[in-house]
């Protein structure tokens, strides 16, 4: 089974993140279960970076078959196998266009060829097209009740994004909106440390401690502020995409993947930035 490069990007996500949050430890004792004899240590690469690369190295074998299957294999969630069945259905949006599909019976997971693609697309379009006719009257970065000095910065950021869009910097404009992101959720996070670090979402160390701030990424303050309640599902799924398109800061990840985000894409960003202010202000942590 081989492959193309959008469906290895989301086996990639469902095996970092999406299933289960994997360390870079983790990630080398699933890879290894494959056939491979790494270590981790001083020099690993970035998840992502060492996830590609591996997907990249059995992409075509029967070792690609292997780790899908590990991956959904139903034993990983007794319990909850309505989710896995979700991230099946997801995934074979993307196999559809490799013409193959993932199916579960019982306790067995299989491939079958596929020669019907759903085009969930559509779907996708026309969900971002309602996103971004939401209009937000108000968004005051005071009502977030952050520092001073952030809150400035944080405004400063606000007004070049919004000249980046203007000047067709679809780019910058996400990169700037997604380290935004990031810093808001931060600061929420630092007033607010007990009730984040007790999420279930929280991010969890080799040692079953729940990490600390300055080590949670973007998609761990997303997952653990749903969870809280302070923003709402639309602003956590566009929020995941927003996250997607900041790994594109790495030249390289953007040259592999033909990534070259337009206009469309800069205002999706803006827009998850803006809504998600919008809910934290209205939705303050218990």
């Amino acid at each position: 089974m081989n492959l193309n490069t959008k469906t290895l990007e989301k086996l990639r996500e469902l095996i970092n993140e999406e299933t289960e949050y994997r360390s870079g430890p983790k990630l080398v004792k699933f890879f290894n279960e494959l056939g491979f004899n790494d270590e981790y240590g001083q020099g690993f690469p970035s998840r992502w970076m060492y996830t590609d690369a591996r997907l990249v190295k059995i992409n075509g074998t029967s070792d690609l078959d292997k780790c899908i299957k590990n991956l959904l294999a139903p034993f990983n969630f007794i319990g909850n196998f309505p989710k896995l069945d979700d991230h099946i259905s997801d995934f074979n949006q993307y196999m559809a266009f490799d013409n193959w599909k993932v199916v579960r019976r019982e306790r067995e997971i299989t491939f079958t060829k596929s020669d019907k693609i759903d085009f969930e697309e559509d779907k996708k379009s026309n969900e971002e097209d309602e996103f971004l006719k939401q209009e937000f009257l108000e968004i005051s970065l005071d009502s977030l009740d952050l520092d001073t000095v952030i809150t400035e910065v944080l405004r400063q950021r606000f007004d070049e994004i919004e000249k980046c869009l203007t000047a067709k910097a679809s780019l910058a404009a996400i990169f700037l909106s997604g380290s935004t992101l990031e810093g808001i959720l931060l600061g929420i996070a630092s007033k607010h440390p007990m009730r984040f670090n007790q999420s279930k979402s929280s991010p969890k160390n080799d040692e079953g401690n729940v990490k600390k701030f300055h080590e949670w990424t973007l998609s761990n303050f997303i997952n653990v502020a749903y969870d809280l309640g302070i923003i709402k599902e639309d602003v956590k799924r566009f929020s995941h995409s927003l996250r997607y398109f900041r790994n594109y800061i790495h030249p390289y990840e953007q040259i592999s993947s033909n990534f070259n985000p337009d206009k469309h894409t800069a205002l999706i960003s803006w827009q998850v930035l803006r809504a998600a202010v919008f809910q934290l202000k209205n939705n303050k942590v218990a």
